[in-house]
């Protein structure tokens, strides 16, 4: 089985060290397309208006100057175009990617991309607990069940362009309850802290940040399961038809 790994926190980041080490427990020929840089919050964004750069970084392992959706054309259409993944993860990404957050993550979109072109795709994020952790964040949980939560999903029949989400819990791994399969869940809107100050110069600049969400999550949501201290899994698909509202519109024209 061939699998490809990917991420938004980029190439150098603890996370995908975290998820190179539970492929390799699945598979001998593991390859790397990650971004060169982070692009947290990149969501499904391509570069359209700049050249995209590769560097390669030794046997099966490329960083690509773009964003997450970059990464895995670049893999899928020039890197890997003569040997194409099986399988492609996308993670361990540094932080929850529950409920809205999918439509705004980097990781979930390269994994996006991936069901898109027909591989069988999956996202993997690590919750934690303490703002500011920066590279300190613990991967435990991921580390010590990723290859768990992945094996039932390697032969799953999943349904075409559909992926799988997985989150972590923010706990020790023993402290981990289990796995649930859970829907996405949703939070108020509220979240956005925007953080205002001036630079040297005496420019104002503003920084986009995440406040405290106020969470609403209904009964078995991926809010509800990490929350609990279980491992979120959550189908997701790429048809974003309101079907219920087909029949409503399609009276007020007539």
């Amino acid at each position: 089985m061939r699998i490809l790994l990917t991420n938004d926190d980029g190439y150098h980041a603890p996370g995908l060290k975290v998820l190179e080490a539970i492929a390799a427990r699945l598979s001998d020929d593991v390859w790397v397309v990650a971004p060169a840089e982070e692009q947290s919050g990149a969501g499904h964004s391509l570069t359209l208006t700049r050249p995209i750069r590769v560097r390669h970084h030794g046997d099966k392992r490329f960083a690509v100057a773009g964003t997450p959706t970059d990464a895995v054309m670049m893999a899928l259409a020039r890197i890997m175009q003569d040997h194409k993944p099986d399988l492609i993860l996308s993670g361990v990404n540094r932080g929850a990617n529950l409920a809205e957050d999918v439509t705004y993550s980097g990781t979930v979109s390269a994994a996006m991309e991936g069901a898109l072109a027909g591989v069988r795709s999956i996202a993997l994020s690590q919750v934690y607990s303490r703002e500011g952790a920066g590279d300190a964040v613990p991967f435990d949980a991921a580390a010590a069940w990723g290859e768990r939560v992945l094996r039932p999903l390697l032969d799953a029949p999943l349904e075409p362009r559909s992926l799988v989400n997985v989150n972590f819990p923010a706990v020790a791994a023993d402290a981990v309850k289990g796995i649930k399969v859970v829907q996405q869940g949703l939070r108020d809107y509220g979240r956005l802290n925007i953080v205002t100050n001036r630079d040297p110069r005496g420019y104002e600049y503003h920084w986009f940040a995440l406040g405290q969400a106020v969470d609403t999550p209904a009964h078995s949501t991926d809010l509800e399961a990490i929350a609990d201290g279980y491992i979120a899994i959550t189908p997701l698909h790429l048809d974003l038809t309101h079907r219920s509202s087909m029949a409503m519109l399609a009276e007020r024209y007539g």
